[in-house]
């Protein structure tokens, strides 16, 4: 695996329309597909689940679902990632639905994965969303969760991270790409695939990712714009955020458990208890921003 496979440009063009995609086939991994489309008011796309559970996450505007799993009306309602707590609605297989904008500019991300198991439709409001705040000093970044472990499907986790300008995410560095259980059977770390999806608050704005594995043979370093996505099958993967933007991005996760089981770099592990207070320009994003 290379930077030029792991990190997948944006093919946004300012239309409606999808502007980033990635299939499992394309990726050389077994679970994780993912299409975000932008639609203007009035524009309808359709779809079948099939031998798939999806997730839809709404990245901004308002929309109609209609499903034969049931209808979910006048949804979503940030304008953007950056002025809103989330709306996402999860479908089991066999499903068709159709998403209608109500708004311009409507963005929702879609990742489905194979399944053999059916779980009900569900939909999930801001309120359901548990907010975290995680790490601290210049490392300090919100976690918003969306499908948390334990929510009711068979594989899907799905989560939204926002860091300031000039901090460090998914730091320390940690992995899951081996699947470990203690004696009494207790889960150690998850086998995930994973996808981050990137959005930056400004123009010109960026991030950058090391996706690296402790024995040397993957140690890639990549710049992610906006739009674009980063791959991470296996390996440590802290990400930095460019200082002066705020760097939102969305993850996918599917694997050996519907869990976030990790383990931490241990040769960064001991940044933890240095830790002593969290950035004051967190929450980025609050309830408070639903509220009428």
């Amino acid at each position: 695996m290379t930077s030029n496979s792991l990190l997948i440009r944006s093919i946004d063009c300012g239309a409606s329309g999808i502007f980033a995609e990635i299939s499992a086939e394309r990726a050389r991994w077994d679970y994780l597909n993912m299409a975000a489309r932008r639609l203007d008011i009035g524009q309808r796309h359709a779809g079948e689940t099939g031998d798939f559970e999806l997730a839809h996450v709404i990245l901004g505007g308002r929309c109609n679902i209609r499903t034969n799993a049931g209808e979910y009306l006048n949804i979503g309602r940030r304008p953007n990632v950056f002025s809103g707590m989330p709306w996402a609605l999860y479908l089991p297989p066999n499903t068709q639905y159709e998403i209608e904008a109500l708004t311009n500019g409507f963005e929702v991300a879609s990742c489905w994965v194979k399944a053999d198991a059916e779980f009900p439709a569900k939909l999930v409001t801001p309120a359901d969303c548990a907010i975290e705040l995680r790490g601290g000093e210049n490392a300090s970044r919100q976690i918003n969760s969306i499908l948390p472990p334990g929510f009711p499907c068979q594989k899907l986790v799905v989560v939204e991270v926002y860091t300031p300008g000039g901090n460090w995410s998914s730091y320390p560095p940690h992995k899951h790409d081996v699947h470990r259980v203690d004696a009494n059977g207790n889960l150690l770390e998850a086998d995930l695939e994973e996808i981050y999806f990137y959005k930056i608050d400004k123009p010109n704005g960026y991030a950058y990712q090391r996706v690296y594995t402790g024995d040397g043979k993957l140690d890639e370093l990549m710049r992610a714009q906006h739009h674009d996505m980063v791959l991470v099958p296996e390996g440590y993967h802290p990400v930095v955020s460019a200082f002066g933007y705020t760097t939102y991005y969305l993850n996918f996760l599917a694997g050996s458990a519907q869990s976030l089981a990790n383990m931490d770099d241990p040769a960064y592990a001991w940044i933890k208890n240095e830790w002593k207070a969290l950035d004051p320009r967190l929450p980025v994003v609050s309830m408070a921003m639903e509220q009428g």
